[in-house]
């Protein structure tokens, strides 16, 4: 059981302490914030409600995927719409959530608030009424497992995107023709470098028998899920120059992520494979014990107690200031553990 599904809601990201000045507990863009959705959020029109249908917005996300506007959803963010799909699918007479292994604890939390039964592999996932998948991974910036059966499926597959626009490496495992079957959840907020802008929407899958569900959706959306910050982001997410600002973003992060992990292993720790701006690894010392003198240091790392990884750490891929700043933090903590 999770530390999440217990109660205790484990995030990344600033604390009652602020943000830390190096913070690797997150998972967005850190070459920096995207110069041209800066200049969108500026300008944006703040003075007056967006569309309440967002027509412009959907229709110019719809070209961008090669979708019709009809297939569009419009939420508030990732975490809106994973309370809002888990709750239209209780409403449909859904019973049971399948889940990876390791996920987002999100996931979890809608279905329990919304009394689903909810399952992990690697039981069988035969039977849930929906399927949470995520690709590359969260925590581990994997592959998902069995993602092409789960595409399959009659039941609800949700296909989480959040990290696709961030991969570093390997390949998506689905094709176009296979997405059409599952909805996507894009997320463009971490790849944009600009978490704080709360913005996503999802691609129906290009079936007749998902009405039902879109239906019971737009019952459970507010009104104006998006503010006009939040629709200037997804507007200028689909535009070439933030897409050609992103690509030679990637070049950089790839190339800090090299850094970093050499970096790791050189302090003793077992870095698992990652696809993504982010990894996952196995410390000499437990996290916990010092996490406090490094949050004195001005690091803060993510503890993966709470997806199911206890002992292991994630970190976002950060410039190498950041990562000298982990070195050096994590050497002095380790010197002298907290008792």
């Amino acid at each position: 059981m999770t530390l999440e599904s217990q109660g205790t809601f484990m995030h990344g990201g600033p604390d009652e302490a602020g943000a830390a000045l190096h913070d690797f507990s997150t998972n967005g863009n850190a070459v920096g914030a995207c110069p041209a959705a800066v200049a969108a959020l500026r300008s944006a029109d703040a003075a007056h409600y967006p569309d309440l249908r967002y027509t412009s917005l959907r229709a110019r996300l719809a070209a961008y995927h090669g979708v019709t506007a009809e297939r569009i959803v419009i939420a508030a963010s990732a975490s809106e719409f994973i309370h809002r799909i888990s709750a239209a699918v209780a409403q449909g007479g859904g019973r049971q959530v399948w889940l990876p292994a390791h996920s987002y604890g999100d996931y979890e939390r809608a279905a329990l608030a919304w009394g689903l039964q909810v399952s992990r592999a690697p039981e069988p996932h035969e039977g849930a009424a929906l399927r949470w998948c995520c690709e590359p991974s969260s925590p581990l910036g994997q592959a998902q497992v069995d993602l092409a059966l789960h595409a399959q499926s009659d039941s609800t597959c949700v296909l989480d995107m959040a990290y696709e626009p961030l991969r570093l490496e390997g390949h998506a495992s689905l094709d176009s023709a296979q997405r059409n079957r599952v909805w996507q959840l894009w997320t463009p907020n971490k790849a944009m470098g600009l978490t704080g802008i709360r913005a996503a929407y999802a691609i129906a899958p290009d079936d007749a028998a998902a009405a039902p569900l879109m239906q019971r959706l737009e019952r459970l959306a507010p009104s104006w899920p998006l503010g006009t910050h939040g629709v200037a982001l997804l507007q200028t997410w689909t535009g070439d120059e933030a897409q050609a600002w992103l690509a030679q973003s990637l070049q950089t992060l790839r190339t800090w992520k090299a850094r970093q992990r050499t970096l790791c292993e050189s302090l003793g720790w077992c870095c698992l494979p990652s696809d993504a701006n982010f990894f996952c690894a196995r410390t000499g010392t437990p996290y916990p014990r010092l996490a406090a003198a490094l949050r004195a240091d001005g690091v803060k790392l993510r503890d993966c107690a709470s997806f199911g990884l206890p002992g292991h750490v994630r970190l976002g891929v950060l410039p190498p200031q950041s990562q000298e700043a982990l070195k050096q933090a994590w050497t002095r903590a380790a010197a002298c553990p907290e008792d």
